[in-house]
């Protein structure tokens, strides 16, 4: 099993930047497709991007594609998303999940919730506007 801890959420302004960040337990992190997710109040829970068990590869959102980048140092058993040019419309809770499925390469597996089986508790993130 793995247990995640996210931080570094907070209120910015848009236009600003946040860097969000996911500390996992263990000693297999290497072997989870790690992703970013987020729920706006009232909405359901939407995918942000993912990142392949080696970091070879990411997946993105359109509505995050070249705002945010998913990173991860798996020696340090971390995974981060820098978010940038925020808008107001990202506001929401952030959270870190995991899988150790076997992932079909595409956005559309890496983006179903379902596919993952570990969540962190979620960090808040408001932009004003």
């Amino acid at each position: 099993q793995v247990q995640l801890v996210e931080s570094g959420g907070g209120l910015v302004q848009a236009g600003g930047s946040l860097r969000l960040s996911c500390a996992a337990s263990g000693r297999t992190f290497s072997t989870y497709n790690m992703a970013w997710f987020r729920q706006a109040p009232g909405k359901e829970r939407e995918f942000a991007a993912a990142i392949t068990r080696s970091g070879g590869s990411t997946y993105y959102a359109d509505s995050v594609q070249g705002r945010f980048t998913i990173s991860r140092d798996n020696a340090k058993n971390t995974v981060t998303l820098q978010m940038n040019s925020l808008k107001p419309e990202d506001t929401a809770v952030y959270f870190c999940a995991a899988s150790r499925a076997s992932a079909v390469l595409s956005t559309r597996w890496y983006g179903n919730p379902l596919n993952y089986g570990y969540w962190g508790q979620g960090t808040q993130v408001t932009v004003s506007s």
